[in-house]
């Protein structure tokens, strides 16, 4: 009973932090849509990535995240286990790093570095530097999922928001993200194509 009583605390805390932190605005853009150009970024690994390195791919699923925020530190697991399933249908995940490392030191590339090898890290986790892609995205938050598509050689937004609906407890979310890729992988439209992120705020340079 304690432990459950802790737990809630806990994740209220959690919620209630994250809200502050993105500065929580019922007038969130919505990016659904939108066409994404294509990009490079630098992973981790010190290879440039970009679409082109998956010439089979149907679509991707692009998480801004970041080293600092409680919340998107909730979420290495799942973020693997979204990408070693979806990679091999077509669909890899790439995990950007939009934040400013001169606000945030903890977001330096050798930090980066450094976390995605000590959690073992499946997926490429690549440094925004000039923060052009999540500008591109309309990124808000860390950590904030979009599923974008190809249509006509175009990748297009077809879902943008929240990972799923319960940051704390893993085994009782809705992956929503999840949702989303098995419904377009089955020529569906997606049926909840946007839902509001919760996470720190991404402090965009002018």
């Amino acid at each position: 009973m304690k432990n459950n009583v802790k737990s809630l605390f806990l994740f209220i805390g959690m919620v209630a932090f994250a809200l502050v932190m993105q500065g929580f605005s019922a007038s969130e853009p919505s990016s659904v849509g939108k066409v994404i150009l294509p990009f490079s970024l630098k992973n981790v690994d010190n290879t440039n990535i970009s679409f082109a390195d998956f010439p089979n791919a149907k679509g991707f699923i692009v998480v801004f995240t970041c080293n600092h925020c409680p919340f998107a530190k909730l979420y290495t697991s799942r973020l693997n286990n979204l990408h070693r399933k979806y990679e091999k249908m077509g669909v890899p995940l790439l995990a950007v790093n939009p934040m400013d490392t001169l606000v945030y030191e903890e977001e330096t590339f050798e930090l980066m570095q450094q976390r995605a090898k000590s959690e073992h890290f499946a997926f490429p986790y690549l440094h925004d530097a000039m923060q052009t892609v999540g500008k591109s995205f309309n990124a808000l938050h860390t950590p904030q999922a979009f599923v974008i598509w190809k249509e006509r050689n175009n990748w297009v937004v077809k879902y943008s928001g929240a990972i799923d609906d319960n940051g704390a407890e893993p085994s009782k979310a809705t992956s929503f993200v999840a949702k989303a890729v098995d419904e377009l992988l089955q020529g569906k439209a997606v049926s909840s194509p946007k839902n509001k992120s919760i996470g720190c705020a991404i402090y965009y340079r002018k």
